[in-house]
């Protein structure tokens, strides 16, 4: 006997209306998922393009270094009692300068007369007379070497046997660029080195006058605030392939059930929330490099007087 199968009783009414409001439910929720991604979404893409115009690169102003090397003077004459002193070239340059614009005397520095002694001692010894050493040294190396900590430097240098300190002082003057280091308004402390022995065969002087403006005449550049501006930027360059990184993998998300959702929607949170931490270093960073150039900007302002 075959079995009985009994049918499936035709559907009610109500049976119809139920399904249909399960289909509105289902609808209605996809509805409410959908905006919400997509919202994520609008709000995504309008935070990674604030940004990605927010992105910089810290850009610092230069500190000026003046170094005035006019060339080397050569003396025509050749004075059998030639002499020459340390004390009579820096009076006869301080008088020169108060006959030419009144300008104040330049004191005499140890540190600068040292180095002024080291370039004398250097160029009889190694037998050249040049601003720059042959192995490269020039001005800035030898007030450096001697302790002399500048903000501009300049160096006169003169061979032969002028008959004295006024002579050979007169002989600088006539030359336009050592007489624009003499008379320099900006240059504030003078050493000097007067020296007699033998170059390239002959017995002979070499003088040389350094002039130099130390570093306190001038408002000091924070070089530890440029430091930090160059860690912080290291991190806004990390953080910047972050947000990157994350913005692809939110990309390549297509979140379809509510799991996808939340974890979508999570990583739009993780986000937003890097980005306000980037832009908030982003702006220390504008302001820390605005005034470390406003400070190079002074400096150097003050170095062009």
């Amino acid at each position: 006997m075959e079995e009985y199968v009994q049918p499936n009783p035709p559907a009610s009414k109500g049976g119809k209306i139920t399904g249909f409001l399960v289909l509105i439910i289902i609808a209605l929720l996809s509805w409410r998922f959908w905006p919400t991604g997509q919202q994520y979404a609008n709000q995504l893409s309008s935070g990674f393009e604030n940004f990605a115009s927010s992105t910089m690169a810290a850009t610092l102003q230069d500190v000026t270094e003046k170094i005035f090397t006019p060339p080397p003077l050569r003396s025509a004459v050749n004075h059998q009692d030639a002499s020459l002193s340390v004390a009579g070239v820096i009076s006869w340059t301080n008088a020169a300068r108060k006959e030419n614009g009144n300008l104040p005397a330049l004191k005499e520095n140890s540190r600068l007369n040292a180095a002024a002694q080291a370039k004398v001692d250097d160029m009889f010894r190694r037998q050249y007379f040049e601003h720059q050493s042959p192995s490269g040294q020039g001005p800035a190396d030898l007030a450096r070497a001697a302790g002399y900590v500048y903000i501009a430097i300049g160096e006169n240098l003169a061979l032969g046997n002028y008959k004295n300190d006024q002579a050979l002082v007169d002989a600088w003057m006539n030359s336009p660029g050592h007489r624009a280091n003499i008379l320099h308004a900006g240059f504030e402390e003078i050493g000097v080195a007067v020296g007699q022995g033998m170059y390239e065969g002959k017995k002979t002087w070499l003088a040389v006058q350094e002039f130099g403006r130390p570093a306190g005449s001038c408002p000091s550049v924070d070089k530890s605030l440029k430091s930090e501006i160059n860690s912080l930027q290291a991190e806004v360059d990390f953080m910047n392939a972050q947000l990157n990184q994350i913005k692809a993998e939110l990309d390549s998300m297509h979140p379809q059930t509510q799991s996808d959702y939340d974890a979508y929607n999570q990583k739009v949170r993780e986000f937003n929330d890097l980005v306000k931490i980037y832009n908030n270093k982003v702006d220390i960073l504008k302001l820390d490099t605005a005034n470390y150039n406003a400070q190079v900007n002074s400096y150097n302002a003050c170095l062009s007087q």
